[in-house]
C-alpha cells in the first residue's frame, strides 16, 4: 500500500484495535436494516487514501456508483486513520460514516468481536452473492471473524520478489530462486564486498528491512497460527522455527546481524527514490505489487524482474503463492442507512468493472477472482506475477485476531531478538511468544 509501512500498519492496528470498544449490535438472522433505498438519502463514506490520485480515484468510482443509484448520495472524506475511524464508531451521532474503509486487516477481529461494524453475511445472502467464490481464498478469510464477516476486501496487496536482472546476468544467474536453500545462494552469489562493507548486497534479510517482516516471510511457509481452540500454535507449528531458521541463516551467510545493520542504517528510506533497491545497492528485494511502479519512477540503470518468493524445500510444488493483504470496507453498525450502505459496499467490493477501473488507477491487485482475470486490467505485464499470487489458493494471509495485530507484533519482537543474537534458544523463545499472546488475548476479551 503506497504511503504507509506495513510495520507501520501493525503497531497502529494494535493499538486502535485495542482502544476500540463495543458499540451497537449487528445483524440478526437477516440484516436488520429498514431503510429504504428507493427514496433519497445521503451517506457518508470515510477512507484512508491521501495521495491526490488516490482520492481522485475513490471519487471516481463514488461517481460510477451514484450514476447507477440516482437516490443514494455519498459524501466521500479522506485520508482518515484507523484512531479517528474507531472514535467516531464509538461516538456514533449524526457526524459518523456510514461506510469506511481501511489500510489494517489487522483491525478486522475487533471490529468483527466488538459489534463496531455490522455482519455482512445477511446482506451477501440478501443479495444472492457467496463471499466463497467472489472473493480470493485469503482476502476472503482476512475479512471475516469467528463467522462474523464484519468486513470485505477493496483491493488487495500481493508479496513477491523484484530482483536485479542486470545484476542477475553480470553474476551468471539464470532465473529467480524458487526455494529458499536456492535463494541463500543467489543471494550470496549477488553479494559483492567493499572493504568492511558491501557495494552489492544480494538481499537484505533484517527485520527492519523494507517489508522483510516476519509476518511477510511466515506467509511462504503457510504456517497454522491458532489451533482449534483458539491458542498460539507458534511453539507447535513447525513452519514457524522453519521460517526463524531460514532468515537467520541468511543473516549469517551474507555477513552476520552487526554488519547488515550498519549497512542497513546507511540506506535509503522505504518510501522514497533512493530506496535501495532502487540504487542497486541490493539486489533482490521482498515488496508488495506497488514497488514495481515506484522503482520505474526513478528510471533506473538496470532492469527489473519480478517473481514469487521462494517456498520451503519441502514445498517445492507450492512455488507461487505469497502473502496477501489489503484493504478492507465495512458498514457502521450505529448507521441508520444501512440498506443504502449496503448497494455502496457491494458495488465498490463486487461490481467487476468497477473493481477492475479502481485496480488501474490505484494499482493495487484486485479483490475479486472476476476482476483478477478482466480483459479490462491495464497493467506491465510484470504486474501479472501479483495477480497470479492474489488468485493462487495456497496464498496466505495472517488471521483475525480478537485484539488486532498485537499477536503478530509479539512474533515480530521475537524475530528482533533472535536475529541479533539476544534470543539463542528458538524453540523456548517461541514458547515464551506462544504464551504472551495467549495472555494478550485473554485479557482482550
Amino acid at each position: 500500500m503506497p504511503g504507509i509501512s506495513r510495520k507501520a500498519a501493525i503497531a497502529l492496528a494494535a493499538s486502535a484495535s485495542l482502544a476500540l470498544l463495543a458499540t451497537a449490535c449487528t445483524g440478526q438472522a437477516d440484516s436488520g436494516a429498514s431503510d429504504d433505498t428507493s427514496q433519497e438519502t445521503t451517506l457518508d463514506f470515510w477512507h484512508a487514501w491521501s495521495a491526490p490520485s488516490e482520492v481522485k480515484a475513490v471519487k471516481d468510482l463514488v461517481a460510477g456508483f451514484e450514476k447507477t443509484h440516482p437516490t443514494i448520495h455519498v459524501n466521500v472524506v479522506g485520508n482518515m486513520t484507523d484512531d479517528k475511524i474507531n472514535q467516531a464508531l464509538r461516538t456514533g451521532g449524526g457526524k459518523a460514516p456510514d461506510v469506511i474503509s481501511s489500510f489494517t486487516t489487522n483491525s478486522v477481529g475487533r471490529f468483527c468481536s466488538s459489534g463496531a461494524l455490522v455482519d455482512l453475511n445477511p446482506f451477501f445472502e440478501k443479495s444472492g452473492i457467496d463471499p466463497e467464490t467472489t472473493f480470493p481464498k485469503a482476502m476472503n478469510e482476512y475479512t471475516q471473524f469467528e463467522g462474523n464477516r464484519c468486513a470485505v476486501p477493496l483491493l488487495g496487496d500481493a508479496y513477491g520478489l523484484y530482483y536485479n536482472k542486470t545484476a542477475f546476468e553480470k553474476a551468471g544467474i539464470a532465473g529467480p530462486p524458487k526455494t529458499w536453500s536456492e535463494f541463500e545462494k543467489v543471494a550470496k552469489k549477488l553479494t559483492i564486498p567493499q572493504g568492511g562493507s558491501y557495494k552489492q548486497l544480494g538481499f537484505m534479510p533484517d527485520y527492519h528491512g523494507w517489508e522483510t517482516t516476519t509476518e511477510h516471510y511466515l506467509g511462504q511457509f503457510s504456517p497454522t497460527y491458532f489451533d482449534k481452540d483458539g491458542k498460539s500454535n507458534v511453539a507447535n507449528d513447525p513452519a514457524f522455527a522453519e521460517a526463524f531458521t531460514v532468515q537467520k541463516k541468511l543473516v549469517d551467510a551474507l555477513g552476520g546481524y552487526r554488519k547488515l545493520e550498519t549497512y542497513r542504517s546507511k540506506l535509503g528510506d522505504e518510501w522514497g527514490p533512493k530506496h535501495p533497491f532502487h540504487t542497486s545497492q541490493v539486489a533482490m528485494q521482498l515488496d508488495g505489487e506497488w514497488r514495481l511502479g515506484m522503482a520505474l519512477d526513478t528510471k533506473p540503470e538496470f532492469g527489473i524482474g519480478v517473481a514469487p518468493l521462494p517456498v520451503p524445500d519441502d514445498q517445492a510444488d507450492q512455488y507461487g503463492k505469497g502473502y496477501i493483504t489489503g484493504t478492507i470496507a465495512g458498514i457502521a453498525a450505529t448507521s441508520t442507512k444501512q440498506n443504502a450502505a449496503w448497494e455502496l459496499v457491494k458495488y465498490m467490493t463486487t461490481d467487476t468493472d468497477a473493481v477492475v477501473n479502481f485496480s488501474n488507477a490505484i494499482h493495487n491487485v484486485p479483490s475479486t477472482l472476476a476482476a483478477l482475470k478482466s480483459p479490462k486490467l491495464k497493467y506491465d505485464p510484470r504486474f501479472k506475477t501479483f495477480l497470479d499470487i492474489a488468485a493462487n489458493p495456497d496464498s496466505t494471509t495472517a488471521p483475525a485476531s480478537v485484539n488486532g495485530g498485537v499477536y503478530l507484533a509479539t512474533i515480530q519482537e521475537f524475530g528482533y531478538d533472535y536475529e541479533g543474537g539476544k534470543a539463542t534458544d528458538l524453540q523456548a523463545g517461541l514458547k515464551k511468544a506462544a504464551q504472551q499472546i495467549d495472555t494478550d488475548i485473554a485479557q482482550a476479551k
